[in-house]
C-alpha cells in the first residue's frame, strides 16, 4: 500500500508552479460534452479525479484524446448513452455535473449518486430543486438520479444555501434552456466563474458569474472551443501554508493572487511575509508566528478546503487560535491523527481550539480525506524525525506530483509501497 514517508525539519525554499484547478476542470470537462464539436481543454491537472472523470466521459460514448499530459480533446457527437456508468462515477463527487450537462443537451440523464471524500453531508437537493424549476421531472431510483424533460424553460431560481455544485450544475442545464434563467444566492468561487467563462466561449450567454446573481439567456446549441483552466487556488494555498509551517521561503508561481487573498491575509496576520506579484505569491515564514482566528465561509471568505492546512500551521504558532468550520460538519477528523504528532487541539462540534506547541514529533498517521491528507504531509515536513502518511490515494485525487514538487523545495520525502522501501529511505535520509 502506497504511503508517503518524510524526514521533517527542512525549511522549504525555492519556487513551485501550480497546476490547473481540479474543481474547475471537473465542471469544464463535463460541460465539454454539451456540444457536438471538438473542445480542447488546456492546463488540465493530471490527478486521479480528473482521470476518472475522463474515463466516465469516454464510457458514455464521447471521444477523449490526450494531446499531452495537460491537454485533452473531447468530442461529444457520438454520445449514445445518457446513463453514466456506476463504477467510475461513484468514486468522485463531481459526477453530479453529468446531470446538468446531459439534461441540458439531451433533456435526459441518469447518474448514480456521487462519492468522494467523507467530510460531511453534501446533499444534492438544491441541484434537484433547480432542475425541477427548469421543468425537469426528477426521481431517485436504485441509487441514481433520473431526470427527464420535454423542454427546459428558463426560471427564477433562489438557492437556499450557497452551493458551488448546484450553481454550476443548474447553470449548465439553463445554458440550453428556452428563455431566461436567474440564479440568486449563487456561489461566487473562482471555479464557478471559470465554468461560466468556458460555457460562454462555447456560445452560451451567461452574465454575472462571480456575483450572487447569475443571469443566463438560453441558446439553441453550443459550439467547439479551446480553453485553458485557471490555476488551482487550493494547491497554491497548501504550498503557502507549507512555507509558513516549515519557516521557509517559497515563490508560488502560476497563480491568480486575488483568488488567494483570504489565505494571504491570515498568513500575514500570524506573522509571515506575503508578497504578491502579477502571477505569483511569495511566502516567507518567520521563526515566531502567532495565533489568529479563522471562520470558513463561501468565497471570498476563507475556503473550507484550506481549513486543515491552516489549522496544522496554527498548531505550531504561539498562543491560542480558534478555527470555526461553517461549511462541512466532519472536517476535523484529522485532529486525532495530528495529536499523535504532539499537537494540542480540542474540538467541540464545528469549533477547534488550538493551543500552539513548540514542535511536532514524527509519527505514523492516516489521511482521512484529500485536504486533511495534504495537511498531515506538511505537518510531517515540520516535525522532528520521520512521519509516514497512509491512505495517500486521497491526496493523489487532487494534487499533481505532490512529493516531486515538495522535493524540489528541499523536502526529504518519498512515496513508498513497502516496509523495505521505507527502511531504505530512512537509511538514505540518515
Amino acid at each position: 500500500m502506497e504511503q508517503y514517508i518524510m524526514k521533517g525539519g527542512n525549511p522549504l525554499v525555492g519556487e513551485v508552479t501550480i497546476s490547473g484547478a481540479k474543481n474547475a476542470a471537473l465542471g469544464i470537462l463535463t460541460a465539454a460534452v454539451m456540444t457536438d464539436d471538438d473542445v480542447v481543454v488546456e492546463n488540465l491537472p493530471d490527478v486521479r479525479d480528473i482521470n476518472v472523470m475522463l474515463e466516465a466521459i469516454q464510457e458514455i460514448g464521447a471521444s477523449v484524446t490526450r494531446i499531452d499530459r495537460h491537454t485533452v480533446r473531447i468530442n461529444g457527437s457520438e454520445i449514445g448513452e445518457v446513463s453514466v456508468d456506476d463504477e467510475y462515477i461513484r468514486r468522485i463527487r463531481a459526477s453530479y455535473y453529468f446531470i446538468g450537462a446531459l439534461l441540458g443537451k439531451y433533456k435526459s440523464a441518469q447518474v448514480p449518486l456521487p462519492g468522494g471524500c467523507n467530510i460531511g453531508s453534501r446533499p444534492i437537493d438544491l441541484h434537484l430543486k433547480g432542475f425541477r424549476a427548469l421543468g425537469a421531472e426528477i426521481t431517485v431510483e436504485r441509487g441514481a438520479v433520473v431526470a427527464h424533460a420535454i423542454d427546459l424553460v428558463g426560471a427564477h431560481i433562489y438557492l437556499d444555501k450557497v452551493s458551488v455544485g448546484a450553481t454550476i450544475n443548474v447553470m449548465m442545464a439553463a445554458t440550453l434552456a428556452e428563455g431566461r434563467t436567474i440564479i440568486e444566492n449563487a456561489a461566487k468561487e473562482p471555479h464557478v466563474v471559470d465554468v461560466a467563462n468556458f460555457l460562454n466561449s462555447m456560445g452560451a450567454n451567461i452574465k454575472g458569474a462571480g456575483t450572487d446573481i447569475i443571469r443566463i439567456r438560453g441558446v439553441r446549441k453550443l459550439h467547439g472551443t479551446e480553453y485553458s483552466i485557471i490555476p488551482d487556488q487550493i494547491e497554491a494555498g497548501t504550498f503557502m501554508c507549507a512555507a509558513a509551517i516549515t519557516r521557509g521561503d517559497v515563490m508560488v508561481k502560476n497563480v491568480i493572487p486575488k483568488h488567494l487573498e483570504a489565505i494571504s491575509a491570515k498568513l500575514t496576520e500570524i506573522g509571515c511575509e506575503v508578497i504578491e506579484f502579477d502571477d505569483a505569491v511569495r511566502v516567507v515564514g518567520k521563526p515566531s508566528q502567532y495565533h489568529t482566528n479563522i471562520n470558513t465561509l463561501p468565497y471570498p471568505g476563507f475556503p473550507t478546503d484550506m481549513q486543515p492546512q491552516i489549522t496544522v500551521t496554527l498548531a505550531l504558532a504561539r498562543g491560542t487560535s480558534i478555527v470555526t468550520e461553517s461549511i462541512f460538519e466532519n472536517r476535523f477528523k484529522y485532529v486525532d491523527e495530528l495529536a499523535r504528532m504532539g499537537s494540542n487541539i480540542k474540538v467541540e462540534g464545528n469549533v477547534a481550539v488550538i493551543d500552539g506547541v513548540k514542535g511536532f514529533s514524527g509519527a505514523s498517521v492516516n489521511a482521512p480525506d484529500l485536504r486533511a491528507g495534504a495537511a498531515l504531509v506538511i505537518a510531517g515536513l515540520a516535525a522532528d524525525g520521520y512521519t509516514t502518511v497512509d491512505e495517500i490515494g486521497y491526496i493523489q485525487r487532487g494534487y499533481e506530483c505532490f512529493e516531486e514538487k515538495l522535493k524540489a523545495l528541499g523536502a526529504v520525502i518519498e512515496k513508498v509501497d513497502s516496509e523495505k522501501e521505507a527502511q531504505k529511505f530512512k537509511l538514505q535520509a540518515g
